[in-house]
């Protein structure tokens, strides 16, 4: 029997001041919650906290014709972006199955980094490579970083104390580099997996203790959260979760991804998806609120009034901030629409649940 030996991020040893609780994850012991998940997402919502991403894996992609091959990896249109700017994408199998989701950094014409789910990681380096025939450089560069996500109304104001750049200069979905906490070449980033104001810091390994610390010396509210409160937050806004609401077996299409699709680029699976939008797809993902009480979770069947089976839940949680239960499934698109009413199978019981608009949260 093969050992595993999980690897550890830059502030492992700082999580377990904080006297974190861990779990293995994509081959990191990562840290799951410290104070409780319900804590720890209500704290981000109303405050802030600092989260410990650096399993997230990072692919830098350099040469001359880099942006053919980010441009045919990817579904997005990358021709739209420039140095600073980021952008949300998917790369596909030929079949349109999502290999990945993904963000595509722009540090200059010839300079691109994707961030891909830890858990991917190898399969989506082993795939970019397959299809670089461009000679261009591919170099997983995870291990020599560190990688924090800062979220909460309260984030702006503690991170600008640690940076001399205007925050506010800094545009949704776009990031800079420069000094932070007395550390160069640090990318911030105006990006978040919560819903909430925010950014994420992207830092050499070396600093990356140091960036935490000071982060901690200058506030008395920051709180560091863990994984699990991550994931009722992404729900909250209806954020897809790889492994759980899409895969390689869904399409973007089903997955309310379209508007990452820009079919006027030539992308591996776009005949696929061509195939799709003419013949129509079968089924979606959907959002749903219980009506009763009762917790959804990922393989639940879902039916319809008539006991008709008619999908599964695919998330599913209690949520510490709306106090209701929540979760998101693919149906058939038949069964799709808002305020539908279905039934969510739960412990042999069909609990009522409403179709409802994503997100659940708004600011």
């Amino acid at each position: 029997m093969q050992l595993i030996v999980n690897k550890k991020t830059p502030f492992y040893h700082l999580h377990e001041k904080h006297h974190a609780k861990f779990v293995s994850f994509a081959s990191y012991l990562m840290p799951i919650q410290y104070k409780g998940v319900s804590l720890e997402h209500n704290h981000v919502r109303n405050h802030v906290g600092v989260f410990d991403v650096s399993h997230m894996a990072q692919i830098y992609i350099k040469g001359e014709n880099s942006f053919d091959l980010v441009q045919r990896i990817t579904t997005n249109d990358v021709a739209k972006l420039y140095p600073g700017k980021i952008q949300y994408s998917c790369m596909l199998n030929k079949a349109g199955g999502i290999i990945d989701d993904l963000l595509v950094y722009c540090i200059n014409s010839n300079f691109y980094m994707l961030v891909v789910n830890a858990a991917n990681a190898e399969k989506d380096f082993t795939w970019i490579c397959s299809n670089n025939i461009d000679e261009v450089e591919i170099v997983n560069v995870t291990q020599n970083h560190g990688l924090l996500a800062v979220q909460g109304p309260d984030s702006y104001n503690l991170l600008q104390k640690l940076t001399s750049i205007d925050l506010g200069s800094i545009p949704y979905y776009s990031f800079k580099i420069d000094v932070f906490g007395d550390c160069e070449d640090v990318i911030i980033s105006n990006t978040g997996y919560t819903g909430a104001t925010g950014f994420e810091l992207y830092m050499k390994k070396d600093v990356a203790e140091k960036i935490w610390l000071k982060l901690f010396e200058h506030s008395d509210n920051l709180q560091p959260i863990g994984l699990a409160a991550r994931d009722t937050l992404r729900l909250e806004m209806g954020y897809c979760l790889y492994g759980n609401d899409i895969n390689e077996t869904t399409s973007p299409l089903e997955a309310g991804l379209s508007w990452i699709v820009k079919n006027s680029t030539d992308f591996i699976g776009k005949d696929a998806i061509l195939y799709q939008l003419s013949k129509g797809i079968k089924r979606l993902l959907v959002g749903f609120v219980l009506c009763e009480r009762g917790i959804p979770r990922s393989g639940y069947d879902i039916f319809d009034d008539h006991d008709n089976l008619i999908g599964q839940v695919t998330s599913g949680t209690m949520s510490p901030f709306l106090q209701k239960s929540i979760g998101m499934g693919y149906v058939n698109k038949e069964e799709s629409t808002l305020g539908n009413h279905i039934f969510i199978v739960i412990r042999n019981k069909k609990v009522k649940a409403k179709i409802v608009k994503l997100p659940f949260y708004e600011k």
